[in-house]
């Protein structure tokens, strides 16, 4: 990146220094931005990408991406090789087995066309149909551990659909931006102070091209599960020096914190069932979209209306309540003390905090004690999130 595009890009979209790891929740850390290392981007281009994905996800796809462009608010300051409006909000879904199991996770970000993008002016582009030869793009944030295994996937299922896959992750990355200081007060679906990265006229085009990512631009976008997780982006690679990022693991406390679980670590690839993991209230699932694979096991269980078992945050302590670093593992057993009952598991720990899926009948039971079943000096502390719906519980 060339001085000058380093020099313009806003404070923003310049994460702080890495420090010191706290296993309590990063609350008092502020607003943080971190690279994903565990995840990668994932490319469907074609003009039946959206059509392709859409068949295929949990998510209402061509509603999301169809959305009024004239509903985003109009940019600020005109903007060369930017989109005239906003791009559309991302989506989050997943791929599920016939069987209605969980396979992947998906942030989807769909780019403004390049008809769509501001001229060198700042002035906005003749409305009208797309040019002939330009394709849509599908840009996806997905599990690094199973990318290869993803494409191959999506691709026994393009069958005749228009669209090519390829894996990305050499020219994007894909970022977090989060902490309790990131308050959403604007109806955009970007970070009001960070929509974009551009300039007019005088300045080196070189070091404009730099910051615009290319095609893409530089831009956080609302995470579309909750607003507590705060700002999420696809950018080129690499968008700082790696001294300038926070450490991965405040992030996934963050998520641990708000009982988010992401990617097929901490939901068992082939085994979870996606409501039981809260996908529905994370906005991954619509229940008013025709048919996707797995539908049927999903539908069913929703209109039913019973969900016994949730993934729920929880923390580890003594007898005394203190907090107990590093006691616990993935896949320890979750009893209750009275019973010796076991009730859940815990499917991710990192230092006194873990995510488990428990029984909401015993986890949620006033004074009930809980705890690690081959560690009797380990107590459980299931918490229910603040952002579940009333109905959960």
């Amino acid at each position: 990146m060339s001085p000058l595009a380093r020099s313009l890009v806003p404070h923003l979209l310049r994460p702080r220094r890495a420090r010191a790891l706290h296993t309590s929740p990063p609350s008092d850390l502020g607003v943080l931005a971190c690279r994903l290392a565990s995840r990668a981007v994932v490319r469907f281009a074609g003009p039946e990408a959206a059509r392709f994905l859409h068949s295929l996800l949990t998510n209402d796809l061509l509603s999301a991406f169809s959305a009024d462009a004239s509903s985003t608010p109009q940019r600020y300051a005109p903007t060369p090789n930017a989109p005239a409006r906003g791009p559309a909000a991302p989506a989050y879904a997943a791929l599920l087995t016939p069987q209605g199991r969980f396979l992947y996770d998906l942030f989807l970000y769909r780019p403004p066309p390049r008809s769509q993008m501001l001229d060198r002016t700042g002035s906005a582009p003749e409305t009208g149909e797309r040019p002939e030869g330009e394709t849509g793009e599908v840009l996806a944030d997905v599990d690094a551990v199973e990318v290869d295994e993803l494409i191959a996937c999506f691709k026994r299922y393009r069958l005749r659909f228009k669209v090519e896959i390829d894996n990305v992750s050499d020219d994007f990355a894909c970022w977090q931006r989060f902490g309790r200081d990131v308050v959403h007060t604007e109806p955009s679906t970007q970070e009001p102070e960070a929509q974009s990265i551009g300039w007019g006229q005088g300045v080196d085009h070189a070091g404009e091209s730099a910051a615009q990512g290319d095609d893409h631009g530089w831009q956080w976008l609302k995470d579309p599960r909750l607003d507590y997780l705060g700002y999420r982006g696809i950018f080129p690679a690499p968008l700082v020096e790696s001294d300038k990022e926070a450490d991965e693991r405040h992030y996934q406390l963050w998520r641990i914190e708000n009982g988010v679980a992401e990617g097929s670590t901490e939901i068992p690839k082939g085994e979870a069932i996606p409501l039981e993991y809260n996908l529905a209230g994370l906005d991954a699932i619509s229940f008013e979209k025709g048919c996707y694979i797995g539908q049927e096991l999903i539908a069913r269980t929703h209109h039913r209306g019973v969900i016994r078992k949730r993934l729920m945050p929880m923390k580890f302590v003594d007898e005394n309540g203190e907090e107990l670093e590093q006691a616990v593992i993935p896949g320890s057993e979750v009893v209750d003390e009275a019973s010796d009952k076991k009730i859940g598991t815990v499917n991710t720990a990192l230092g006194s905090r873990g995510m488990g899926l428990l029984r909401l009948e015993e986890a949620l039971t006033q004074n009930s004690n809980i705890r690690i079943s081959n560690n009797k000096d380990v107590r459980v502390k299931a918490i229910k999130p603040e952002w579940w719906p009333a109905e959960w519980t």
